[in-house]
C-alpha cells in the first residue's frame, strides 16, 4: 500500500502537515509517518482525508489510477463494512478462520469486524481489495449496500 497520494493532495490544496494534521485531529509527526509509509493511516482518518480532499478511496490507496471527485460524504459504518466482509467471504466460500489466516490475524478479530464491533484496519481493507478485486469505495460506502 502506497499512500504518497496523501502528500500529493495535501500539497495540491496548499496545506502544511501541521495544517492538515489539525483538520484530521492528529499531530504533524503522525501525518508525516502516514505520508512516508512508516505507519498505516487508520481507516477513520483515511475516510476523513478523502472527504476533505473530495477524492475516492481507491485512488488514494493506489487501488486505481482513476481519480473520482466524490460529491457525497463517505461515512465510516462498521456494521456495513462487516456485512460486506461477510458477503465477500461467503462469495469466496471462505470461513472466518480462512480469512484470519489470509490476513494473519485471529478468527475472533474477523468476527469482531463482521459484527461491526471493531473498525477494519486499513491494511486489511487494502489486502482484501487487492486479493478479491473489490473496491475500497464499495466496502466503505454504506449507501451502496
Amino acid at each position: 500500500m502506497n499512500l504518497e497520494r496523501i502528500k500529493f493532495y495535501r500539497n495540491r490544496i496548499g496545506y502544511s502537515q501541521n495544517q492538515l494534521g489539525k483538520i484530521l485531529g492528529v499531530s504533524k509527526s503522525t501525518l508525516s509517518r502516514w505520508e512516508t509509509g512508516e505507519e498505516t493511516i487508520p481507516l477513520k482518518h483515511l475516510i476523513n482525508f478523502c472527504n476533505y480532499a473530495q477524492i475516492n478511496l481507491d485512488y488514494i490507496l493506489g487501488l486505481s489510477d482513476k481519480k473520482i471527485t466524490i460529491k457525497k460524504k463517505i461515512i465510516l459504518d462498521k456494521k456495513s463494512i462487516g456485512q460486506k466482509m461477510i458477503l465477500l467471504r461467503k462469495k469466496e466460500n471462505l470461513t472466518q478462520n480462512d480469512v484470519a489466516k489470509i490476513l494473519n490475524t485471529t478468527q475472533s478479530t474477523i468476527s469482531s469486524y463482521e459484527n461491526g464491533k471493531t473498525t477494519l484496519l486499513t491494511a486489511f481493507l487494502y489486502d482484501l481489495c487487492v486479493r478479491y478485486k473489490v473496491s475500497a469505495d464499495w466496502f466503505c460506502d454504506s449507501n451502496e449496500f
